[in-house]
């Protein structure tokens, strides 16, 4: 188990357990539960990496203790 920490810059920083071999989907539907906004209105990226859906977090190479920035589209 790993846990990344994504910040969306207006005040909420959420911390989310997820395992390496979840996709970025799987990580949008934790933070979506935790937030109580849709997954699908969720877009999670660093810098100007914006990360696909369909790709693993080991793909991605996700650490425990990484932090994120967290949109709403």
């Amino acid at each position: 188990m790993i846990e990344v920490v994504l910040n969306d810059r207006l005040g909420k920083k959420v911390r989310v357990k997820c395992n390496e071999d979840d996709t970025i989907g799987d990580l949008k539907k934790l933070v979506a539960a935790q937030t109580g906004t849709r997954a699908d209105k969720i877009r999670i990226q660093k810098w100007y990496t914006i990360y696909k859906d369909h790709i693993t977090l080991k793909d991605y190479e996700i650490h425990d203790g990484m932090g994120f920035e967290l949109y709403y589209n």
